[in-house]
């Protein structure tokens, strides 16, 4: 178990006792089933199993994009479950960054209109975004590439567009489901190199699901998912 080295530090996610359950005909299955977990303020950390394990329902969970059948989830000290769907999306919004295997980028805009997507969503002005999306754009490698379409980007760029996206608007935490599931070795081995460089220089609080021994060789901390539930939690590592 992880030590408790770090138990002065803001617990940035706290999960207590999340049961998700689906029902598959006349049975009912536990996709989560009992997790309770908590993830600190500048944690690297890997949701590990195989699939079908539940690791990617538990990031949802704590994305906010579902709600689990019992149990509470905290963001941000945030308690999920008390909140409404409008307030929910202002969570997400403001207190979360997405990365996807898919990107999830909109097509028609370009590498600096995906980043500032949110941006504008929460009423930054005009000044202060084009500064934050630019300077976000340069540290994750995009500089001189910001007008150039999804579709004029290779994989590996697009996902560096998600991550910019994802950390633009100076989330609590980022969560990264499988985000080099579609990209060659090379490339996932630059993301994860900027994503560990986020972490450690702008302490951005990374929370990945993946089964990529890459991304689990990365982690400082490693929580192995079996049939919905935490079989180890291997903690901090150098």
């Amino acid at each position: 178990m992880k030590e408790n080295v770090h138990s002065d530090v803001k617990h940035i996610v706290r999960l207590e006792h999340i049961v998700k359950t689906y029902r598959q005909g006349k049975v009912d299955v536990h996709a989560v089933n009992g997790v309770s977990l908590e993830i600190e303020n500048g944690d690297f950390a890997v949701l590990c199993g195989p699939s079908g394990s539940g690791k990617t329902s538990i990031l949802n969970l704590i994305g906010g994009l579902d709600v689990p059948s019992s149990g509470k989830v905290w963001v941000d000290e945030i308690d999920l479950s008390s909140l409404d769907n409008t307030a929910l999306s202002e969570v997400r919004k403001n207190r979360i960054g997405f990365v996807f295997q898919a990107y999830n980028l909109i097509p028609v805009m370009t590498a600096f209109e995906n980043a500032e997507f949110v941006l504008n969503l929460q009423g930054v002005s005009e000044d202060e975004c084009r500064e934050r999306v630019m300077q976000t754009l340069k540290a994750v490698g995009l500089e001189g590439l910001e007008h150039r379409r999804p579709d004029e980007m290779s994989g590996g760029q697009q996902q560096r567009v998600a991550i910019a996206r994802a950390i633009v608007t100076k989330p609590a935490i980022v969560l990264a489901d499988e985000p080099t599931a579609n990209v060659d070795s090379h490339t996932a081995e630059a993301l994860l190199d900027l994503m560990q460089k986020l972490n450690r220089e702008q302490g951005i609080t990374f929370l990945f699901s993946t089964h990529d021994q890459r991304v689990i060789d990365r982690a400082r901390r490693i929580i192995h998912i079996n049939d919905g539930k935490i079989s180890a939690d291997e903690g901090y590592h150098s």
